[in-house]
């Protein structure tokens, strides 16, 4: 979790520059933007001031993006907005997968369009 929580700030800037390309399809650009704006948002399930467990749920919709975006959206794609070394991307994507098991399949699916884009 460690690892996600350092990259949240690549997130961030992945995430702004995926929702400025044209080529996203539709249906990653609305989660995109729903994750961006719960991430700004003072609001959350778990309030961030709470110690430790306060980002638990940033961290979690976190992996469920990037390992969403990686399974449903052209790994290149991802690598050319990636502002970091594919190294950290890959290490993410690890950390994002063994997070994001617990989410169904097919939710996720549903979530990002439900099919692989070539984009």
């Amino acid at each position: 979790m460690k690892t996600l929580l350092l990259a949240l700030p690549r997130l961030a800037r992945m995430i702004a520059g995926l929702l400025a390309d044209r080529e996203v399809p539709t249906a990653a650009k609305i989660v995109l933007a729903a994750v961006a704006l719960y991430l700004a948002s003072p609001v959350d399930l778990i309030p961030d001031f709470i110690p430790l467990v306060g980002y638990l749920d940033d961290i979690l919709l976190a992996a469920i993006v990037v390992d969403g975006l990686l399974s449903y959206v052209d790994r290149g794609f991802v690598e050319r907005h990636w502002p970091g070394s594919l190294a950290t991307l890959d290490a993410t994507a690890t950390v994002a997968r063994r997070l994001a098991a617990w989410v169904p399949g097919r939710m996720k699916a549903r979530i990002f369009g439900g099919r692989r884009s070539a984009a």
